[in-house]
């Protein structure tokens, strides 16, 4: 098997696939930013004394947790469009339908690392003076995403692997640019070897980099 191998076909195709890895990269990028916002604000709906607020967050979280990730990207690239009479675009669809997804995701860990927070705190902070919004911009938060970093990173990995997904939406990512490589140079075994081989590494390193911020954590 290895003497049939063409490595020519991997070389070659180099560039190609590096345009591919970047829109995985980006993706990936623009939604954890994007599910670590929306879902910062789903949490502290959750946490909130209004009812309204907290069973928006639940209701919300449910939905989209219970729903598989690629009918949410179907939902942007196929529905939205009808709705609001124009197309959005394969990678805004896929921007959107990520970041809404992993939202309901990243607030569930952003409210664990929230409550771990001892009450105390915020109770000392509202006798300093400060405000509750205050209370948790200044003392909360900042203890809560430094506590919740390894898990935050693990959901980020998970995340890009999922945007293998993307071809669904004709968005050309690393795993479609593999794809397109391994059909039109009939160079399946090479390519998908090679597709799988990236994707391990990436995981890796980002797996043992969680791993050392969870010793580090340990030992201080």
């Amino acid at each position: 098997m290895i003497k049939n191998f063409d490595f020519d076909a991997i070389i070659g195709s180099i560039p190609f696939l590096w345009k591919g890895l970047q829109v995985s990269f980006y993706l990936t990028f623009l939604a954890l930013v994007g599910g670590i916002v929306f879902g910062t604000l789903l949490a502290l709906m959750r946490i909130s004394n209004f009812k309204f607020l907290q069973y928006f967050s639940m209701t919300y979280v449910n939905f989209l947790r219970s729903m598989p990730l690629i009918l949410i990207l179907f939902w942007f690239f196929f529905l939205i469009p009808l709705i609001i009479g124009r197309p959005i675009g394969g990678f805004y669809s896929a921007v959107i339908a990520f970041t809404m997804f992993e939202a309901a995701y990243y607030s569930e860990i952003i409210r664990g690392g929230l409550l771990s927070v001892s009450s105390n705190q915020v109770s000392a902070a509202r006798a300093t003076g400060l405000s509750y919004s205050q209370s948790m911009i200044y003392i909360v938060l900042p203890q809560a995403f430094r506590n919740m970093v390894p898990i935050l990173l693990t959901q980020a990995v998970v995340l890009f692997q999922d945007t293998s997904l993307v071809y669904v939406v004709s968005l050309r990512d690393f795993m479609t640019a593999s794809t397109i490589v391994a059909q039109s140079q009939s160079r399946l075994v090479e390519l998908y070897l090679f597709a799988a081989l990236v994707y391990f590494l990436i995981c890796f390193a980002f797996s043992f980099m969680i791993k050392r911020i969870q010793n580090k954590k340990i030992t201080t």
